[in-house]
């Protein structure tokens, strides 16, 4: 087939979704086309396999950032998978819906179905909760949603501590209201990783009308009387194709590679393109812009008393054990995600609701990729939820192979310093409760000499980075910087849409695969509604 009814670029999270959703209907005939490789890469299913397959060019873009003040002048890797599954195949695999207020609040902004009300039923459609049926979890869904497989003394402690400062223990943090302390839930199936691909693309793949590109990169989405028509195209083997599309082109590349794309077909800011070396064809400010993210503020404490996977990982002896209970009982440290145990709550009385979220680890290191410290460590990373620092994502080139500029400004609003600030005081208070002495907490990051609100800010610059969760750079609304409406269609270029992280307005308060799972779901209803319309 050369022409296709709908052609979805990009087969991450949002592109699996949509291809299954989409071909249901026999008479439809999709083609989903992946930039990247197959699945089949050995670390991908392992749990703690993240920690070959971010920053690895097989599975990864490996991305780079500009230098960022914020950072005090740091460049940082900014992970983005480069396999089916996208950042599914390489994340932390932790099910993170945020909080009623984020979508409520998009609806105030005039997003129409986006609501907490409007929401909330489509998490339920595509999840397989384990503790089964409520009015928050459903079981008929492709996502399993599962609970840790490995306990540590140091986490459980670590909750003691929380609870002990006012941040109670809560079962989980999925009915709207985060606030609290609990494990992380999930995208596993007993003990492997629970990807996009498994969920939604491997149960759709035999479906005749259903074709999938891999190594296939699209260079330019053609445009014709302001309608998008076709997808021109490069294999691995540098062959060059142009596909029709004959009802829609769905842009679902991510939150770095959809504005590129945008960009790359002449969709954008019109001086910037000219720039770039690409001729404008509609003339749309707002792609690239509004870019958000978490940053993390990872602070590191020695531990006494207790054993983490510092000591575990350092020795040959505890990496066979944990490869035996793997193998064995598919339990034990192979399962971990980077980080077991969360925490929400406000830095200040302020706040309307939670605004800074804890990441902790029984471990340590000195920056991602790095060795494992040799002594027993924890870290508690804190991360603003809300920020109102926003950055940017534009292409530097007419060249597809040529990385975007990624330009974050992290910390560079008076607001978020003092998030910043504040959440590493508020680590403090808890690493220094009484259910945390038996372990001697030590504190390495920052440091104990770090007390001034001057110090701690510049040292927030030093230890901060990203926890993977860029969205916005296409985002939904109606707004002079608006890309999408509130059926994902591009304004301005007609049957054209982008479905993926990008589309958000404002970032939830909380991890995004779950949330992109969402939004690929509602995308696949609008396209197949406007369909029969």
């Amino acid at each position: 087939m050369t022409d296709f009814d709908y052609i979805i670029i990009g087969g991450g999270t949002s592109g699996c979704v949509l291809a299954n959703r989409l071909s249901v209907n026999p008479d439809n005939q999709v083609l989903l086309i992946e930039a990247g490789a197959k699945d089949d890469y050995f670390w991908i299913d392992i749990p703690v396999g993240y920690l070959f397959t971010i920053n690895n060019p097989i599975t990864d873009w490996c991305y780079k950032t500009q230098p960022d003040a914020g950072l005090n002048g740091r460049a940082i890797s900014y992970a983005r998978g480069k396999v089916l599954g996208g950042c599914s195949s390489i994340n932390a695999m932790i099910y993170m819906r945020g909080q009623a207020s984020d979508y409520d609040h998009w609806e105030k902004l005039g997003n129409r179905g986006w609501g907490w009300k409007d929401v909330l039923p489509v998490f339920r459609r595509s999840e397989n909760y384990q503790h089964g049926e409520s009015e928050y979890h459903g079981i008929n869904g492709e996502m399993h949603v599962e609970e840790r497989r490995v306990n540590w003394e140091i986490l459980d402690a670590w909750r003691e501590a929380a609870e002990e400062i006012g941040i109670p223990k809560i079962d989980e943090f999925n009915r709207g209201d985060n606030f609290g302390n609990a494990y992380f839930q999930m995208n596993q199936h007993r003990g492997r990783r629970w990807s996009a691909t498994k969920a939604f693309l491997k149960p759709a793949i035999n479906r005749k009308n259903l074709k999938v590109m891999t190594r296939t990169q699209v260079t330019r989405i053609i445009i014709s009387n302001n309608r998008a028509i076709g997808v021109e195209l490069v294999s691995n083997h540098n062959s060059r194709k142009i596909l029709r599309g004959r009802r829609e082109i769905i842009i679902a590349a991510g939150t770095v590679g959809s504005p590129q794309l945008l960009e790359l077909s002449g969709i954008g800011e019109t001086d910037l393109l000219k720039n770039a070396g690409v001729q404008p064809v509609h003339h749309l400010p707002g792609v690239g812009e509004n870019l958000q993210d978490h940053l993390q503020i990872r602070s590191i404490y020695k531990v006494k008393n207790t054993r983490t996977l510092n000591r575990q990982a350092n020795s040959l002896l505890g990496l066979a054990s944990m490869a035996i209970e793997y193998a064995l009982l598919r339990r034990g440290p192979l399962t971990m995600p980077p980080s077991q145990l969360g925490a929400f709550a406000k830095s200040d009385k302020h706040q309307s609701s939670a605004n800074i979220e804890w990441h902790v680890q029984p471990l340590s290191l000195d920056k991602f990729g790095d060795p494992l410290h040799k002594f027993d460590a924890i870290t508690p990373a804190v991360c603003n939820l809300r920020p109102s620092s926003r950055g940017h994502i534009h292409i530097v080139s007419s060249q597809v192979k040529r990385h975007p500029a990624i330009t974050l400004n992290y910390l560079s609003t008076d607001s978020d310093r003092a998030v910043a600030i504040a959440g590493m005081k508020y680590t403090r208070k808890i690493m220094n409760a009484d259910a945390l002495k038996k372990f001697k907490p030590e504190e390495i990051e920052p440091g104990i000499n770090c007390i001034e609100d001057t110090e701690l800010a510049h040292a927030a610059g030093d230890l901060g980075t990203t926890i993977f969760h860029p969205v916005g750079t296409c985002k939904m609304g109606n707004d002079k910087m608006a890309v999408v409406d509130d059926r994902l269609r591009v304004h301005g270029i007609d049957h054209l849409r982008v479905v993926d992280a990008s589309i958000m307005p404002t970032i939830t308060s909380g991890n995004t695969n779950a949330p992109t799972v969402m939004i690929a779901e509602k995308g696949a209803e609008f396209i197949l509604e406007d369909a029969v319309s």
